[in-house]
């Protein structure tokens, strides 16, 4: 009788290699499916939520342009130039001490510039330094003047008088300059003639005989 050894070695190797064709399938399926799971990107918390609306830009606060007054004298010393300036207003009198004399007045702009006018087309153009000095041009009677003026401490400033004397019109300037000199013109009745000197203390002055009293001249 023949042994069945090697028909049985034989059927052992078909079924061995039929389990490895079974795990080989089985191994494929799996690989094709990957074991970690997509999910779709979580929203963003902002996402769908209105940006805020910018509220309205507020204005920006106007620059700061100090109460003071000013006083100096023309680059070529022909004439002496003093400016008031209260809330941003302001008042300047050009002033030679003999004949030329010219009030101004106008605005002061944000950056401290400033463009004044006064009768028979004078101006001014000057800008603020600072608070500490006003530099800047006159125009009067068709002569052109640069001018520096200095903040002025009392007593020295632009002081005005306005009065009626014998029946006529007196109106005084007078610009008192730190080192303590004085330049005034008097009009009477529009016509010009050197002032005599103010008291800066008091502002007493006598003009034709008749005690006045000379103000700090502001806007």
């Amino acid at each position: 009788m023949k042994r069945p050894g090697p028909l049985l070695t034989l059927l052992a190797g078909l079924l061995f290699g039929l389990i490895l064709l079974t795990l080989d399938a089985t191994t494929g399926t799996r690989s094709s499916t990957s074991p970690y799971r997509t999910e779709s990107p979580s929203p963003s918390p902002t996402a769908g939520v209105a940006s805020p609306t910018p509220s309205a830009t507020s204005a920006p606060p106007r620059a700061a342009v100090p109460n003071a007054s000013y006083a100096g004298r023309t680059d070529d010393d022909s004439a002496s130039v003093a400016v008031s300036v209260r809330d941003r207003k302001a008042i300047a009198y050009f002033c030679d001490g003999h004949s030329k004399e010219s009030w101004l007045k106008g605005d002061v702009a944000d950056d401290g510039s400033m463009k004044l006018t006064g009768g028979r087309g004078a101006e001014l153009n000057g800008t603020l330094g600072e608070g500490t000095s006003i530099r800047g041009t006159v125009d009067v009677d068709g002569g052109h003047y640069a001018f520096t003026a200095e903040k002025a401490l009392k007593p020295s400033g632009l002081y005005r008088a306005t009065a009626t004397v014998r029946g006529a019109k007196l109106v005084g300037g007078w610009i008192v300059l730190a080192d303590g000199r004085q330049v005034g013109i008097v009009s009477r009745d529009g016509k010009p003639a050197a002032a005599p000197p103010v008291d800066p203390g008091t502002g007493a002055v006598t003009v034709d005989g008749t005690r006045l009293t000379a103000r700090p001249a502001t806007p």
